[in-house]
């Protein structure tokens, strides 16, 4: 039997139109063919996290500095979002809010793009399976779905994802030590000539810990929360906002410790013993709650909320808005993305 695309699939099983022998068959075209069709949900969810990310930029890059306070704290760093903001900005320059967007948007073009695809392309896969069992995809299903897409693309995208701290934590750093890399290829060529390639991966543990937590929360709590919402009898666009929000609550709650993590091991090197300040995962998560208490794992919640709501929300309207279909090689519409249906 040749293979067919789970959105074809779902979209013959759930045809209610009945076509007339005499209608002409349209010819196929490059996108109606099955390998383009396959990757079109990887391409969308890159087109989709290149944009959101570019707008919440700002919003990562203090969340970073908020994260390293405690290790900047002995020299004078400044621990409120706000506070950090006036700092970054203290030379005049609003720009450096986006020191790193180009290893920010290496990322999205990587992580993005592999998580959203893979995600999309399950669930699909899932779904023609749950439709041919007469029921609908289950949480389990989504929750696996999102676990897998986001741990898979997290290892993937490790090296952009240490090329951005690294980039936005080296103003950081005494002036002999900067490295001022221009831009992420330069940061990632930089760090693989000084510390071998292995480095790229990086606390690449709690990334993909991070990622599969991240996933979790936001991909799977969003899909829940708007069916309750809905059951509930609130309009199409609460319940898009209030499951939106739900979601990035869940998200960052289970990955904040991760990301925090996560930041700590990727902008560490070696000091003049050549040792690192953290030895894994586990270490890293030992000496901040001995050194820094418990409570530390969850510094700049707030922001970090701040950044994963929003992020969320661009991400759907672009979704909704700026994508490749197999009609269309490009379309950009400005239609309302709270649609009735739930996506």
């Amino acid at each position: 039997m040749p293979f067919q695309d789970p959105y074809q699939q779902a979209k013959l099983a759930g045809a209610s139109e009945v076509r007339s022998d005499s209608a002409p068959e349209a010819s196929p075209d490059f996108f109606h063919k099955l390998p383009m069709r396959t990757i079109l949900p990887f391409i969308n969810g890159g087109i989709a996290g290149i944009i959101a990310t570019t707008l919440v930029q700002p919003i990562d890059m203090i969340k970073v500095r908020l994260q390293l306070s405690g290790e900047a704290s002995k020299s004078g760093f400044t621990t409120s979002p706000i506070s950090v903001f006036r700092d970054i900005t203290s030379t005049g320059k609003l720009i450096d809010l986006y020191t790193g967007i180009s290893a920010g948007i290496l990322r999205q073009a990587v992580y993005t793009t592999a998580r959203l695809g893979l995600f999309d392309t399950t669930v699909g896969f899932l779904t023609v399976k749950a439709s041919e069992q007469h029921r609908s995809i289950n949480f389990k299903e989504r929750a696996s779905a999102g676990l897998m897409a986001g741990g898979f693309a997290a290892m993937l995208g490790n090296p952009a994802d240490l090329a951005l701290i690294r980039m936005q934590s080296d103003s950081l750093k005494p002036i002999h030590e900067r490295q001022n890399h221009r831009h992420a290829l330069s940061a990632l060529k930089d760090i693989a000539r000084s510390e071998g390639l292995v480095a790229l991966w990086a606390g690449a543990t709690p990334t993909v810990a991070r990622a599969m937590a991240l996933n979790f929360g936001q991909l799977t709590f969003f899909y829940e929360a708007k069916h309750i919402l809905k059951d509930a009898g609130l309009t199409s666009q609460s319940q898009t906002v209030g499951a939106l929000a739900i979601a990035g609550f869940f998200a960052s709650f289970f990955s904040l410790p991760f990301d925090f993590v996560k930041t700590r091991l990727q902008k560490q090197v070696s000091n003049e013993d050549g040792k690192l300040p953290y030895k894994s995962m586990s270490d890293c998560f030992e000496k901040v709650a001995r050194e820094e208490g418990i409570l530390s794992f969850y510094r700049g919640f707030s922001t970090y909320y701040g950044r994963i709501a929003p992020h969320a929300i661009w991400l759907e309207v672009c979704r909704s808005n700026v994508s490749i279909d197999e009609n269309s090689t490009y379309r950009i519409t400005f239609q309302p993305f709270f649609q009735d249906n739930i996506r």
